[in-house]
């Protein structure tokens, strides 16, 4: 079967080299076609390196953007790229700085072998951050199933079927948020547990704003369900609080009215129509293999 692992990056390029030598190092025993496809989102330093351990990777270039749109969108381009110009069977999205640990690859091919057409999720089950990063992301999954009702215990590192990233292209909202995108369209997923890893170069790029915004961004991927939700809650909580009203009990009100707008706001980034001229953004593409 032919793999496609797709690697958004930039500015990392030290991660890259070490990353690809790692991949081609426990691709080795593997009887599939393996190549490698990294989307760099406008970096501002040069990407391009000497890699000399390729002989695992059936090929490998890097997609140059023209302008910077973060890391979802550098995964949805990706995605587009690898499913109108690539033959494959299965995409393994993952992060370019060591974290998504290239060990696990062997894992999601493996399960891949029998798992037809269903897409393999790497469930957390282990991270490597800080205690107050660790409660943080904590509480992120608690938010996203207290409003959505979705339990989303997976990144970017995926095993995605042919038939998933089709869907995946005809949802706007992967423009957006990748891991809600593929919770919304997929309700069979088979998970595997995964570690996080820890960076190779340099700390953490997941700022307490970004995963914030990244909770958001899943959160408003299921707005129907959370609006629904937030107006019960806030009928209850009204009744509840209608002999104490008071400044410090109206604040939940005030946060929950604060979450409803932010990810209102966020809903406006799946746009369909840029997502299918995604591809417009392409500046060149090296061929290093």
């Amino acid at each position: 079967m032919k793999y496609v692992i797709l690697i958004p990056i930039y500015n990392d390029r030290e991660s890259l080299k070490l990353l690809v030598e790692n991949i081609n190092s426990q691709i080795k025993n593997i009887n599939h076609d393996v190549s490698l496809v990294v989307i760099n989102d406008s970096s501002s330093q040069q990407i391009i390196d000497t890699y000399t351990n390729l002989e695992s990777i059936s090929s490998f270039e890097i997609i140059n953007m023209k302008e910077n749109r973060g890391h979802t969108r550098c995964i949805a381009s990706g995605l587009k790229y690898i499913f109108e110009k690539k033959e494959f069977d299965f995409v393994i999205p993952m992060d370019g700085d060591g974290e998504d640990r290239p060990e696990e690859i062997k894992n999601f091919i493996q399960l891949s072998e029998q798992s037809g057409e269903k897409s393999i999720i790497g469930e957390r089950v282990k991270r490597s951050e800080g205690v107050i990063f660790k409660v943080c992301y904590q509480f992120h999954k608690f938010l996203t199933l207290a409003f959505t009702g979705k339990s989303i215990k997976f990144g970017n590192f995926t095993c995605l079927s042919k038939s998933t990233v089709k869907k995946l292209l005809d949802e706007k909202a992967t423009w957006n948020s990748f891991s809600g995108s593929l919770k919304k369209i997929e309700k069979h997923l088979i998970s595997i547990p995964s570690i996080r890893g820890k960076r190779y170069f340099g700390p953490s790029q997941m700022s307490f704003f970004n995963l914030l915004k990244h909770s958001l961004s899943i959160i408003s991927v299921f707005r129907k369900t959370v609006l629904i939700r937030s107006a019960l809650f806030i009928i209850f909580y009204i009744l509840l609080i209608k002999s104490y009203a008071s400044v410090i009990t109206s604040l939940p009100l005030v946060f929950l009215l604060i979450m409803i707008y932010s990810i209102s706001s966020l809903a406006l980034r799946e746009n369909i129509e840029e997502f299918n001229n995604c591809l417009t953004n392409i500046h060149d593409i090296d061929k290093i293999k």
